[in-house]
């Protein structure tokens, strides 16, 4: 299955071209955003089997008033041992903290999560079997993800647990909740977020 979506954002809005097949998923996007100040952002996203992610690469971009042009670079790659690798690097000077991260501290984690970005939900869900009927007996799912922050791409261990909560039609209703922060997001069948209030909701696609 390929599929195009756009999702609208309180600041901006992300357009994805998303492959879901055998359990691997490969995605492109590009992303507009206006918080803390505008800038553009574009990554790649690939996955082995069950969802578990391979490569995160991404891009991101802007003007600073005072200082000109900015750019920055990140490439998360996840081996099949479990060991990660960080790459990132940064041209131009913008009021951010240095892209990056340390790559020993994603030890185990077996997903990315792109910040701000309705995407990367789309993985732990699937994985764990939240749209499957047998969900409605399963308990929360805890895990660990390489959380990777926008614009400035810095990339931390972040824990995050996921449960199902109600069927809503043939859509599926899943709570989301890491430290300081609980959503219920909405799932189209085939994974892919529907509504992620505070993050963005689709206009396109699902």
């Amino acid at each position: 299955m390929t599929r195009s979506l756009v999702w609208v954002k309180p600041e901006g809005a992300e357009l994805a071209d998303v492959e879901l097949d055998a359990g691997r998923m490969a995605a492109t996007g590009s992303v507009i955003g206006g918080g803390p100040f505008p800038y553009r952002l574009e990554y790649e996203l690939t996955t082995g089997e069950r969802y578990v992610t391979a490569r995160l690469a991404v891009r991101a971009y802007g003007i600073d008033a005072e200082t000109g042009r900015w750019r920055r670079w990140l490439e998360l790659v996840n081996r099949p041992e479990g060991e990660w690798t960080v790459t990132a690097r940064a041209e131009g000077h913008v009021a951010l903290p240095p892209p990056g991260g340390d790559a020993t501290a994603l030890r185990g984690a077996l997903d990315c999560d792109l910040g701000l970005s309705p995407l990367t939900n789309t993985m732990p869900v699937l994985r764990g079997g939240f749209l499957d009927d047998s969900s409605r007996d399963a308990g929360p799912v805890e895990h660990l993800m390489a959380w990777v922050s926008v614009p400035d791409l810095v990339v931390t261990p972040s824990r995050q647990t996921y449960a199902f909560v109600r069927r809503d039609g043939d859509r599926s209703v899943v709570r989301y909740s890491s430290p300081g922060f609980t959503e219920e997001i909405v799932f189209a069948p085939d994974g892919l977020v529907v509504d992620y209030p505070s993050i963005g909701r689709a206009v396109s696609g699902p």
